[in-house]
């Protein structure tokens, strides 16, 4: 009741303490959830009021909507939630189409029909079928791996993360990783197979100086699991100095049983005569077919392609101790696709539960290594 004794509509007095609440001016539709918050206060309120009270409210909200309909030109806006709300009572209620009056019973019903469409075009949706997307961590660790190792390719990173415990295939991978720009270098045909164990090969290489020197690299190499055993660097080789390499590669009975070498003259009476004494048999490769000793021309083109051609080589010392730094990278964290895609020095799998993936620099930034650690 009002102060002179007329009776007050309940979404009057509804929307009179949403105007005192939030501040805001009365405006002549009220949003859906206010229009859903005062039917449920009606019908609250209409059990504990007189039959009176209640028929008088039913006649003076029924005048303001003949009023509303009379006054405004244009058609009220309806949203789906008032929508909902007769599609609703509409099920419920027989004799709903006698209260209708801001829309005709044919709109409700094809109402009904829209939303039971809906309903099922969207259970009978389309399930997502292959395989599942690939994690946006381990898509961004991919593309990491790619940028900070330029060099490598899908081969490489795979062993990575399969060394970090990542069950992932090398094709997804490869997906992720796009198209190389160059084509990936050829493989070597092995050969001797059953003898790979006891096959080792001795190779030079030059390394040009900032002061335009040339410098010389001798490398020893075990075909079993591809390990560099034995490295020097000198600006004179001479036979004697590459004897004195072969005794400090294969010390004791550590020699292997065959050698492949190239013609070379720089392995002269000295080193040959230390090999036989050493129990060692020369596989000597024809003239100009680097192709016939592919372990250690390949391990040589590794050393060139991701170390030498990214640095300057000052003097003897220096280019010692960037080889050192690679070979040891090379050793204990470089994946070889012909070793299983393992590190010459096997490398364990860390599972997640080791904590999480950290890189590792080791050569100057130049190459990344990469394991868990915990936090």
């Amino acid at each position: 009741m009002g102060r002179s004794g007329s009776l007050v509509p309940i979404e009057y007095s509804v929307r009179v303490v949403a105007v005192a609440v939030t501040g805001q001016r009365l405006i002549p539709f009220s949003a859906s959830m206010t229009a859903l918050l005062v039917a449920l206060l009606a019908s609250l309120r209409a059990t504990i009021r007189s039959r009176l009270e209640l028929t008088a409210e039913i006649l003076a909200l029924r005048h303001q909507l003949a009023v509303l309909q009379r006054t405004t030109p244009k058609r009220p806006r309806l949203r789906p939630l008032d929508r909902l709300l007769w599609v609703l009572l509409s099920s419920v209620w027989p004799s709903w189409r006698q209260a209708v009056r801001i829309v005709t019973p044919a709109t409700v019903v094809r109402w009904h029909r829209r939303a039971f469409a809906a309903y099922w075009r969207w259970n009978s949706r389309p399930r997502r079928v292959g395989r599942p997307p690939l994690a946006a961590a381990l898509r961004a660790l991919i593309r990491q791996m790619r940028e900070a190792n330029p060099l490598w390719g899908a081969p490489r990173i795979h062993g990575e993360l399969q060394k970090l415990g990542i069950d992932v295939s090398e094709t997804t991978v490869a997906k992720y990783l796009g198209r190389r720009g160059n084509p990936p270098s050829q493989s070597w045909r092995t050969f001797l197979t059953n003898h790979v164990s006891q096959l080792a090969s001795v190779d030079f290489f030059t390394v040009p100086t900032a002061t335009f020197r040339v410098l010389f690299v001798f490398v020893v190499l075990s075909h079993d699991r591809r390990r560099i055993v034995h490295m020097n660097v000198t600006a004179h080789p001479t036979a004697a100095w590459t004897a004195q390499q072969l005794r400090e590669a294969w010390p004791w009975d550590t020699a292997p049983r065959f050698v492949i070498r190239d013609r070379d003259a720089m392995y002269g009476p000295d080193p040959r005569r230390i090999v036989q004494q050493m129990g060692i048999e020369e596989v000597l490769t024809a003239p100009r077919s680097p192709w016939q000793n592919p372990f250690v021309e390949r391990v040589i083109g590794s050393i060139r392609r991701e170390c030498l051609d990214h640095v300057i080589v000052w003097n003897e010392r220096s280019l010692h101790r960037h080889l050192k730094r690679y070979f040891a990278y090379y050793h204990e964290w470089r994946t070889h696709l012909s070793l299983g895609k393992d590190a010459p020095v096997p490398r364990a799998v860390q599972p997640p539960a080791c904590g999480t993936i950290v890189p590792v620099p080791p050569v100057g930034g130049l190459h990344h290594h990469y394991e868990r650690r915990a936090a």
